[in-house]
């Protein structure tokens, strides 16, 4: 059985294009087998979850149009901020977030996602965003937004994240 739906307008989310939650598995326990070994990653992940891959596969696939594992696990509202969370106070630097999407990308072709323009395009603006946001909310300073909603990423569709 696969979680893949098709949409109800008949485009694929990016979800869907990507391959689903196999696809997006596959992506993720590449990387962070790959993260194990770079000298400016491993500290940032020390002590990593068993499931971690999975956990942001899920987040991942969640935000690309998929199913609502991460909120499902987290609750919502509230599934945002967790994500949030788990970066305040690791003083993330901008030559970390630089190594995290340009080995995430090297991984993307490693994992077999979709090579098409559209797709790595909207692939690596969310990776931009994304990292951009955890950086800025790496600081002990930051606070978690519990009612902000779910990301929802699309296919370059003017309004911003939170839109399909």
């Amino acid at each position: 059985m696969t979680d893949v739906k098709p949409a109800p307008n008949g485009v694929q989310t990016l979800f869907e294009w990507a391959g689903g939650t196999p696809a997006l598995e596959r992506l993720t326990q590449i990387f962070y087998d790959k993260v194990k070994a770079d000298d400016l990653l491993a500290p940032v992940f020390a002590g990593m979850a068993p499931d971690h891959p999975r956990q942001v596969a899920g987040f991942i696939g969640e935000v690309f149009g998929g199913p609502k594992s991460w909120s499902d696990a987290h609750g919502e509202p509230g599934a945002h901020a967790a994500m949030i969370r788990h970066h305040i106070g690791r003083k993330l630097t901008e030559g970390q977030r630089r190594r995290w999407v340009g080995l995430m990308l090297d991984v993307a072709d490693t994992a077999g996602l979709p090579n098409d323009p559209e797709f790595r395009s909207a692939f690596v603006a969310y990776l931009e965003w994304g990292t951009r946001l955890a950086v800025i909310n790496s600081s002990p300073d930051t606070t978690a937004d519990e009612t902000a909603p779910m990301p929802i990423w699309g296919w370059g569709v003017p309004g911003g994240p939170y839109r399909g």
